[in-house]
């Protein structure tokens, strides 16, 4: 489904900075496969019209690479249709040749998969860092390389030891989209079923193009998900081979932590590895993104009760759901697969989406003044007695804010805030006073006596022994997607 473009109002925002500076700039575009970073491209060159020389890397030898590039350029220098056989001698030469397209007037060049390049030729880097230590950086150039391969793109063009490190004067990260556009892509879908779609699809736009609007959920899980030949089945290996050579025990390791386990002793119960290795094979998925250990954030970075999770919401989902029927999937029985999907996903957005989506109703809300005080982390908290799932802290002006996460269709009673209250005391620093607020966060909303009850804490303070309340907001789904839209237009 061909969409429109959504968001990404910084990214562009920077990319015309970078054009109108007055000197040579060279960015580095880098972010997962399917993030959009050639979609961001050249919408920026149809928004704002850029001098603009673009080309695209391919598959093939270094000597085809090299003849594509100089034909290009002669294309744009001379608006001619070169030789067959012409190409400049080498990169060096054919990098230089840039200059000279940019004598006169601003030039933007744009190399997008530029990991094919890496690929066929590994000096390329080498190449490009003489070139814009001679002559490309005292040119009239705004230079930019984007690739594909993150994980290639991460070791030979941004880590220390690559030649190019040091060189660009600025890389962008392209992340996943926010929640908050999907009502934008999803016009005629209701709040929960878009938190449905980002709970199985996360923020990249290339999977959501693949979902029909004008399908109902499940039937777009039957089209992409449980059709065995639906190209989706093939993403967590292309995703996974950007970083590792050899995937099956890290696929293991995906596979545990999707069924609940956190911990390397947990890890190794479930996946049969080895519990002294478990750790190495984390360390490596750490660096991917695609996982992350996190800890309580009421607690240092070295606390004995962090646990493991799966950042990314598709990898995530599919671990849990479909890896391991691929056979079952092979054969048509699809039945089955869309009726334990449907039965689990309430739980599955409960224990992840909806808790995440919340975080980050409590990280934007810190920049529109809708909250008493400001904290510095954002996250999750939990001991051995407690968990509370959404947690702000600021250590240096002693706040804590702690909020309650409800996907259920019903509306939520007092007993809900009652059982938050308790649970302060389980996670009040013991150094210092501190001051208390609370949010529940509610699908189907709250009750009456729920309302009431969060208007009186606002207007009383009650206080525990080092800690006073400051009051309570509540919300549902319909205020959290509202203000998650509204936030997310700057984005």
């Amino acid at each position: 489904m061909a969409s429109h473009f959504i968001g990404r109002s910084v990214e562009l925002t920077e990319l015309n900075a970078l054009y109108r500076s007055q000197k040579a700039e060279f960015l580095i575009l880098y972010g997962r496969r399917r993030i959009g970073k050639t979609r961001l491209l050249t919408h920026w060159m149809e928004l704002s019209q850029p001098r603009a020389f673009f080309w695209v890397a391919e598959p093939t030898s270094s000597v085809d690479q090299l003849r594509s590039f100089s034909q290009a350029v002669f294309r744009f220098e001379s608006q001619l249709q070169p030789p067959a056989d012409m190409s400049y001698g080498d990169w060096k030469t054919a990098f230089e040749a840039l200059v000279r397209l940019a004598e006169t007037k601003r030039l933007a060049v744009i190399i997008d998969e530029f990991t094919y390049l890496l690929q066929a030729e590994p000096a390329i880097s080498a190449y490009l860092q003489h070139s814009w230590d001679h002559t490309l950086s005292q040119s009239n150039l705004f230079l930019i390389i984007s690739g594909s391969h993150l994980g290639m793109m991460q070791r030979q063009v941004l880590s220390y030891q690559a030649p190019l490190y040091g060189r660009s004067t600025a890389n962008l990260l392209l992340q996943p989209l926010p929640f908050g556009t999907t009502q934008s892509f999803y016009p005629h879908y209701a709040a929960d079923e878009r938190v449905a779609v980002y709970a199985m699809l996360g923020g990249v736009p290339a999977y959501w193009e693949r979902f029909e609007p004008g399908k109902d959920i499940s039937q777009n899980i039957r089209n992409r998900f449980l059709n065995y030949s639906a190209s989706m089945h093939d993403e967590p290996r292309l995703l996974l081979a950007d970083f590792l050579s050899d995937p099956h025990n890290y696929v293991s390791i995906f596979r545990a932590i999707a069924s609940g386990a956190g911990t390397p002793k947990e890890i190794a119960g479930i996946s049969g590895l080895d519990e002294k290795q478990v750790p190495q094979y984390l360390n490596v998925l750490s660096d991917t993104g695609f996982i992350a250990r996190r800890v309580p954030v009421t607690q240092p970075p070295d606390s004995r009760l962090g646990r493991h999770f799966i950042t990314d919401p598709f990898l995530r989902f599919y671990y849990r759901f479909l890896a391991r029927r691929q056979s079952q999937l092979a054969l048509g029985v699809e039945d089955q697969a869309l009726e334990e999907i449907k039965r689990h996903l309430l739980d599955f957005i409960g224990t992840y989406t909806w808790e995440e989506l919340c975080q980050e109703w409590l990280l934007r809300a810190t920049g529109h003044t809708r909250l008493p005080f400001m904290p510095d982390q954002v996250g999750g908290a939990w001991t051995r007695k407690a968990q509370v799932d959404v947690v702000g802290i600021n250590s240096m002006e002693k706040t804590l804010i702690l909020g309650e996460c409800k996907w259920s269709q019903k509306a939520m009673g007092q007993d809900v805030l009652d059982d938050l209250i308790q649970k302060t005391v389980e996670f009040i620093p013991t150094e210092g006073n501190w001051r208390v607020y609370y949010l529940g966060f509610a699908r189907g909303g709250w009750l009456a006596k729920a309302r009431s009850f969060a208007k009186t804490l606002n207007q009383i303070n009650s206080q525990g022994k080092n800690w006073q309340t400051v009051g309570m907001a509540l919300l549902d789904l319909p205020q959290v997607d509202q203000d998650l839209r509204d936030w997310s237009q700057s984005t």
